[in-house]
């Protein structure tokens, strides 16, 4: 049975695909104290549905098995780490093209649909993508799609860590894939490179101090102590999968859908401090960047323009506090930051 289904995960565009048990796993043990920690921040729905999260067969009460699978989306274009102008800022790479929410969903539901014609009409299927609660890193882990890394990323031998990963729920009984190995090794690439010291220690990340999350699903003020470190990121963050070795010889996709966007990998930071709300819209239609809010992706592009260097941007900086109070506080951060900046320059000549 396990053949028949890689051989249709195939067909419907899937590039990696595993078995594993609907029952807890080492990974599951690890979540409540990640959580008495503090460590998801603002992202209430990690500690929503709990118990779910760590038991699975608590999602669906007829859960066998779980079948992942993974699609890789790195597009072939330069790293975060690459060098660039520095008043342009950067999106993170699974943000360059279509919302995965949308895209790889459909390729799932393709896949489900497949899967009920062969197995017939009592077979009982759950699509999981992101927003269900399931553990999808450890599950991946589990199933042999790859090993979690010290990032906390899953990381394949071959494709690396650029990778989209949803999961199938099933009464099926299929035979477990055997899970992979770590082959993290003595490797810190990722824990030394990362500006917020995010990674705490090896497979521990701090999701509050983490530049995705303070670019993406913090909604109040960013903290002063990271702005600084945050360069010129405006949504997302890459650095920690950047200076990975496994995924510097890994594949480029094809797939037109996560191939970028005009000016979605490092747009111009005036283009986006003189954005109007209705230029964000068409800009970001269909496009994860749209997550951030019109006034999150502004108030990220003050930050930016303040790590920018650029004295030049003052004027836009200026405009854009117009905006919302939230932009106007960060604008002003990063007025002051140029205007020093100046003046150090001006000292220097």
């Amino acid at each position: 049975m396990n053949d028949r289904i890689k051989h249709l995960a195939g067909e419907h565009g899937l590039d990696l695909i595993g078995v594993a048990k609907a029952e807890p796993g080492k990974y599951n043990k690890h979540l409540r104290e990640w959580l008495d920690k503090g460590f998801e921040g603002e992202m209430a729905y990690m500690s929503n549905n709990v118990e779910k999260r760590e038991d699975p067969r608590k999602l669906e009460p007829w859960a066998k098995t779980i079948i992942c699978a993974a699609v890789n989306y790195s597009a072939d274009a330069p790293y975060s780490i690459d060098p660039r102008p520095s008043n342009q800022g950067w999106i993170a790479r699974y943000a360059w093209g279509d919302d995965y929410h949308d895209a790889f969903k459909k390729t799932l539901f393709g896949f489900a649909d497949a899967m009920r014609e062969d197995f017939g009409e009592d077979v009982q299927l759950k699509v999981c993508l992101d927003t269900a609660p399931i553990l999808d890193r450890a599950y991946a882990a589990y199933s042999g799609i790859g090993w979690l890394g010290k990032n906390t990323c899953v990381i394949h031998r071959k494709l690396g860590s650029f990778i989209f990963l949803g999961e199938i729920v099933t009464n099926l009984e299929l035979e477990p894939t055997p899970a992979e190995t770590d082959h993290c090794g003595t490797c810190t690439a990722c824990i030394d490179a990362c500006p917020t010291d995010a990674i705490l220690e090896p497979y521990v990340l701090d999701s509050r101090r983490c530049i995705s999350y303070l670019t993406i699903e913090l909604r109040d003020n960013i903290p002063e102590e990271f702005r600084e470190d945050m360069g010129t990121h405006i949504f997302g963050c890459d650095i920690c999968q950047d200076v990975c070795p496994w995924n510097r010889k890994s594949p480029r996709t094809q797939r037109l859908e996560y191939q970028p966007r005009p000016g979605s990998v490092a747009p111009p930071i005036k283009e986006l401090l003189e954005m109007s709300e209705e230029d964000f819209r068409q800009r970001f239609r269909k496009s994860p960047v749209k997550r951030a809010k019109y006034s999150g992706l502004m108030r990220n592009a003050c930050v930016a323009a303040g790590n920018s260097g650029d004295a030049s941007l003052i004027s836009s900086l200026k405009k854009a506090a117009e905006a919302a109070p939230i932009v106007a506080e960060h604008a002003e951060w990063a007025i002051r930051k140029l205007g020093q900046n100046d003046l150090k320059n001006d000292a220097n000549e």
